[in-house]
């Protein structure tokens, strides 16, 4: 009878030290696993940064909903892990976070499918813009690009409505008739005067298909994607968690120090500063963000890139109050002598610029619409406040200005003028 208890005592020690060798496994096992799951997302490339490649988030093989973005970033982070290797998982949590904010699907967010396809993006993505700039006055990058986005959306409306359509023969016709106003008085070697975007236009106005309007317009609908993608999860991780959140992003990469210098900036509750760290941001969207793609579209197809981008700048009506429209912007105003000995002087209301070129958009940013949203957010904040309050398919719906081009260009024809001496 004692064996028999002693075998007992023994088999139950026997039973009770494979429970819990067992137990010790499985609580081993359990953070391996996880910790397996990480490293699958750790040193991801972010080869969809630029929507050109694709629909979606910044890499294919991320996840897309914010709770498990979330338990990866806190892993990552209580792991030790540097940021450098989660850069991906943090760019990919704060721009779900901010499309989930703005009412956007991310998977589903195509710009190749069109402005009909993209219309409520658009909307969508101005009014989270400007959302910002009324919850946190510092905002100013985000108040500015919500009012220019009805600017460029309705234009872009008109655009795709009219591809099919456009009246660009008698666009060509009268840019014809500007050219001939000018070799007519100075002969053929004055056309130099004349901005290239116009000359573009009186040689290919009538080669312009709807297919080209589609493919420029898809690659503008690609810029405001980048935009939305670079900026706007700094944005909400900045709304979220402030200056330590921006920090994380930067030590993982995603941006510089002079990027990170202008966020202290706008934080730094000093109206001057503010000013020029949402002034830095805004030079990063347009010397950095898409600067490559609008060189790309004014090179499309010769003269056809050349020419839809001028009509583009002659199209802008800026929603700032007191910014000069981009097509009175630097008229024509210029004299030359030409190798016979005369001089030629044309002075016209044509802009002598093109939207598309980085250095002339910025001169137009920096000198028009930086300084003058300052004044508006400085001086007259109930009145910004109140026109972006407006519902923004009203704001939308009130700026779509292209089909007046024709009319546009005949009014500035009738005052060009040229003189020889």
């Amino acid at each position: 009878m004692k064996d028999f208890s002693v075998c007992r005592w023994a088999f139950s020690a026997f039973c009770g030290i494979i429970i819990i060798i067992a137990l010790a496994l499985s609580i081993a096992a359990a953070p391996a696993r996880a910790e397996s799951r990480l490293d699958a997302y750790l040193g991801l490339p972010l080869v969809n940064r630029d929507a050109a490649k694709g629909p979606g988030g910044v890499n294919p093989r991320l996840p897309d909903d914010l709770a498990t973005l979330q338990h990866l970033i806190d892993q990552a982070r209580s792991g030790g892990v540097a940021p450098s290797r989660y850069a991906a998982l943090l760019y990919q949590y704060w721009l779900v976070k901010a499309t989930t904010a703005a009412g956007i699907d991310l998977s589903a967010w195509n710009p190749r499918s069109g402005v009909t396809a993209n219309r409520q993006n658009l909307i969508k993505s101005y009014r989270y813009y400007e959302n910002f700039q009324l919850s946190h006055r510092e905002l100013q990058w985000a108040g500015m690009g919500g009012q220019v986005g009805a600017d460029f959306g309705g234009g872009l409306i008109d655009f795709e409505l009219m591809a099919g359509v456009y009246d660009f023969p008698a666009i060509q016709q009268t840019s014809r008739a500007v050219v001939k106003a000018v070799t007519d008085v100075a002969g053929p070697q004055a056309l130099t005067l004349l901005p290239e975007g116009l000359r573009a236009l009186a040689n290919a106005g009538s080669t312009i298909t709807g297919a080209d309007l589609q493919y420029i317009l898809g690659m503008i609908l690609v810029m405001q994607k980048n935009i939305f993608s670079d900026l706007m999860p700094m944005h909400q991780a900045y709304a979220t968690r402030g200056l330590p959140a921006l920090e994380e992003m930067q030590r993982a990469g995603l941006f510089g120090e002079t990027i990170m210098n202008a966020w202290r900036d706008v934080a730094s509750k000093t109206s001057d500063r503010i000013a020029a760290g949402n002034g830095v941001l805004l030079r990063r969207e347009q010397g950095q963000i898409i600067k490559a793609q609008w060189d790309l579209v004014r090179s499309y197809r010769g003269d056809v890139g050349e020419a839809i981008t001028y009509l583009s700048t002659l199209a802008g009506s800026p929603s700032v109050a007191g910014v000069t429209p981009p097509r009175s912007f630097k008229p024509v105003n210029t004299t030359t002598t030409l190798p016979d000995g005369r001089t030629v002087t044309l002075v016209s209301p044509l802009p002598s610029w093109n939207w598309a070129v980085f250095e002339e958009r910025w001169d137009y940013i920096d000198t028009q619409l930086l300084p003058k949203y300052k004044i508006m957010v400085n001086n007259n904040w109930p009145a910004l406040k109140a026109q972006l309050q407006v519902p923004y398919v009203q704001q939308l719906e009130s700026h779509r200005p292209t089909m007046t081009i024709p009319q546009t260009l005949q009014s500035m024809l009738a005052n060009t003028k040229v003189s020889v001496s």
